[in-house]
């Protein structure tokens, strides 16, 4: 008994680990996390033999493999906006319903007609082939930086498909299995399911945001009691119909995330945390619970059959599903082809085969590798061509826009010089239209509204912001402002002037200063006040680039001006990297070095003749 237990904490902790580790590689090489979860369950599971979740589990590795889908489609749930449906409504329509029959039909007829099954295993194949999974999705659409409308289309698609995919497979499966219910007994599974989805997950949803609206949850307690509620339906949705709980738990995850809880962005952030370990270890657990045996029972007509499904029957469906829509060609041939499965498809796989199999279906022994080996095609497929697949067509964000909020004639002045002389992408934000007047006239791109608002957030594009730069006159605004977006851009990439009184020990100044760690990265230098940059702008204070090059070195520049000169970044191909004390930037050669100089500086630089500089300052 001792052992058994031990080898379970051994084997948790190898997935936990692996699955940690995978998102780490990923994120150093800029590779699809997604591939390397599949990578690191087949070389640990059957290629070396060290974790087989099922024989280690036992009998309960479905039931956790299941509460932790469960937990990530709430998650996704909680993603979609309303906003975004609006943006893409006609497409994400026709996406998850026609576009999910077109599918669904011409998946069977390639199962059966390519693949060779017999008609029910064709159709639960093709229901389960339905499914575009979020826990592959997400991942994907985070590294693609594809723009908010198409990123739109493939998270909806996905959430929303997920959920009707598996239950219709399930439907399917019920039917073939007991066949002699008929008909009305399908149907009336699926009506009992969408009851259960809107009753006990939208009942749920109601619940919860009734007690954290009137205080009957305390604020450390709302994350647990809201993943607990989350299981709780899963279950319960489940004694109404088998699968109803992954719809019940979409539709809780929708609610809530399109209410208007004070708390929503501290609930969103844990639920993500907790969902991005469960994605790692529940792939890496399938992926290392594959049987050797069976992948190698797939001949030429199976390959041809997942080659169909990815080359024909998705364009296709999709290419039908779309005519008369708003959807521009290049979105079109995206998702006709981005349509990675992921861990529904594969667990439904995994439970239904054997049991058809049991019922009397040979071919469905088939099932479990023929979605398996589908999943991992259309993940290292997808995964990899996702990208610059978008950057080809358009579809991509470009992250090098320097977003600053705050305008005034320093930020205007520092602005304009970034997007006329240096062509770089920038975004002044500020709530008045009057101190937008000098940056707007200078045909700098601006934003006028409150940058904290939702009108605002919903307009921002923040997959393609490289830093920002709060830079008003309220050091608490600012630090509000860089917490804000730290969220989701990270805390690296968000600046703010230097805080008053920041560096003085006395303790009344620290009691009229904002903590440090609530605040974004102090940037330039400890005196870059905001008072202080206005009035060396009154006084003739100037932006100023100088290209770093093989003879004309860093230490060079700094020889060459006074020691008053502020360094404001360095643009290194078409990224700005901006200064701070505790992050300083060394300029390499081939980087262009913006500094904020006073006018002796600026005179020195136009009385210099010496070739060296005329060839190297802008």
């Amino acid at each position: 008994m001792h052992d058994h237990f031990t080898d379970i904490a051994n084997a948790l902790v190898l997935i936990l680990a692996l699955g940690v580790a995978a998102q780490w590689v990923a994120w150093r090489l800029r590779m699809p996390a997604i591939v390397l979860f599949c990578v690191a369950g087949v070389v640990f599971g059957p290629v070396l033999g060290m974790v087989t979740p099922s024989e280690t589990l036992g009998d309960i590795f479905r039931p956790v493999v299941s509460l932790c889908v469960a937990v990530i489609l709430f998650e996704g749930g909680l993603s979609l906006h309303w906003h975004e449906l609006r943006t893409a409504a006609a497409g994400v329509k026709r996406l998850v319903s026609v576009g999910a029959i077109f599918s669904f039909g011409l998946g069977a007829l390639a199962a059966h007609g390519i693949g060779g099954l017999n008609w029910p295993t064709a159709l639960v194949f093709a229901a389960i082939t339905i499914v575009t999974g979020p826990t592959v999705i997400i991942p994907m659409l985070r590294q693609a930086k594809l723009n908010k409308r198409t990123a739109a289309y493939l998270k909806w698609e996905g959430i929303i498909n997920d959920p009707i995919g598996a239950l219709a497979a399930v439907l399917l499966f019920q039917y073939f299995v007991f066949a002699g219910q008929g008909e009305g007994s399908v149907l009336g599974g699926l009506g009992l399911a969408l009851a259960a989805a809107v009753f006990v997950g939208g009942g749920a949803a109601w619940v919860l945001i009734r007690a954290f609206h009137t205080g009957g949850v305390p604020e450390f307690l709302k994350a647990p009691v809201m993943l607990a509620a989350v299981l709780v339906v899963f279950v319960i949705s489940n004694r109404f119909q088998h699968e109803a709980g992954l719809l019940a738990v979409t539709v809780m995850g929708l609610v809530l995330g399109n209410s208007d809880l004070p708390s929503m962005d501290e609930l969103r952030r844990f639920k993500e945390y907790v969902v991005l370990i469960l994605v790692s270890s529940v792939f890496v657990m399938l992926t290392a619970d594959l049987d050797p045996a069976l992948i190698g029972r797939l001949d030429w007509q199976m390959v041809a059959l997942i080659a169909a499904v990815m080359f024909v029957v998705r364009p296709l469906a999709i290419g039908l599903a779309t005519i008369g829509t708003d959807l521009g060609w290049q979105d079109r041939v995206l998702l006709g082809w981005i349509a990675p499965r992921g861990i529904v498809a594969a667990a439904v796989a995994g439970v239904f085969g054997p049991e058809m199999l049991a019922a009397g279906y040979p071919d469905a022994e088939l099932l479990a590798p023929l979605v398996f080996a589908l999943v991992i095609a259309t993940v290292i497929a997808h995964g990899f061509t996702i990208r610059p697949l978008a950057r080809k067509f358009g579809l991509q964000v470009p992250a090098n826009t320097v977003m600053m909020v705050g305008a005034s004639p320093w930020t205007s002045d520092l602005a304009r010089m970034l997007h006329k002389e240096l062509e770089l992408a920038v975004l002044l934000v500020d709530s008045s239209w009057h101190r937008l007047r000098e940056a707007r006239l200078a045909g700098v791109p601006v934003l006028y509204g409150e940058v904290l608002s939702e009108g605002v957030q919903r307009s921002l594009e923040l997959s393609g912001i490289s830093c920002v730069l709060a830079a008003t006159s309220n050091d608490a605004y600012n630090a509000l402002a860089c917490r804000h977006f730290a969220a989701d851009l990270g805390h690296e990439r968000v600046f703010q002037l230097a805080l008053y009184g920041s560096d003085e020990q006395d303790d009344r100044d620290t009691k009229r200063t904002v903590a440090r760690p609530l605040t974004g990265i102090p940037a330039f230098d400890e005196d870059a006040h905001y008072e202080d940059l206005w009035r060396k702008q009154v006084q003739g204070w100037t932006f100023s680039k100088t290209r770093i090059t093989e003879t004309y070195s860093w230490e060079s520049y700094l020889a060459d001006i006074s020691g008053k000169a502020l360094l404001i970044g360095v643009l290194r191909g078409r990224q700005l990297l901006l200064h701070a004390p505790k992050a300083p930037v060394r300029p390499k050669p081939g980087d262009t070095v913006i500094s904020y100089v006073p006018p002796e500086d600026t005179r020195a630089a136009q009385k210099r003749s010496s070739p060296k500089l005329e060839a190297v300052d802008a």
